[in-house]
């Protein structure tokens, strides 16, 4: 199998990034290696989608992003995965419930930058997944004030890790979160996709 799950053992602790990584560049890159020195995390997942749900547009096909993605992470610790099209997955929750399924004993921690969390409350079961597992929030360019400000960071306000205690993060228990500000890289997929850099030039 050539995309075959991912190896854990019980007792890791693994952060998970998803998205359509389309393409993926050296932002996802940063943001991974932030996380796993400020969460105390001993290895990532990319969890490349089959498609995102809140965009009404589908991304390059899944094989070509799985190709870049694995160019462009080069660390042992990181995995590049298939594996919510492999599990049949469409939403972030349903992911989480089906990994924590597949792999006992695995702490997972879910990633997201400060713009998702400013949106997370438009999820899919967005509580469930603020209760079942910790979340670690890295801040991107311009969405500090917004994330901090959403509505999930009110409500789960009084489960906030401060960033001094980030490295505590992958061994809280749900629910928790932490918001980090790091310096960030402000390359974005869309702005590769809009100067003509993916797509079309990969498939010729």
């Amino acid at each position: 199998m050539r995309h075959a799950f991912p190896l854990a053992r019980p007792g890791q602790t693994i952060g998970l990034l998803g998205g359509s990584f389309d393409p993926a560049h050296e932002g996802h890159v940063h943001i991974t290696r932030e996380a796993m020195k400020r969460f105390g995390l001993s290895h990532v997942w990319w969890l490349v989608s089959p498609g995102n749900p809140l965009k009404t547009h589908g991304p390059a096909p899944l094989e070509q992003r799985m190709a870049r993605a694995r160019a462009v992470m080069q660390d042992p610790r990181v995995t590049v995965t298939d594996i919510e099209a492999r599990l049949g997955t469409r939403y972030t929750a349903e992911t989480l419930e089906a990994l924590r399924a597949c792999y006992p004993g695995v702490r997972f921690v879910w990633l997201m930058g400060a713009d998702n969390l400013a949106q997370l409350h438009h999820w899919q079961d967005w509580e469930w997944i603020m209760e079942s597992v910790p979340v670690g929030v890295l801040a991107r360019p311009g969405d500090r004030i917004s994330a901090r400000m959403s509505r999930a960071a009110r409500v789960y306000a009084q489960y906030r890790i401060s960033g001094r205690a980030s490295q505590i993060l992958g061994r809280a228990d749900a629910p928790a979160w932490c918001f980090v500000n790091v310096p960030m890289s402000a390359q974005s997929s869309s702005a590769i996709r809009a100067a003509g850099g993916w797509g079309k030039l990969e498939q010729t």
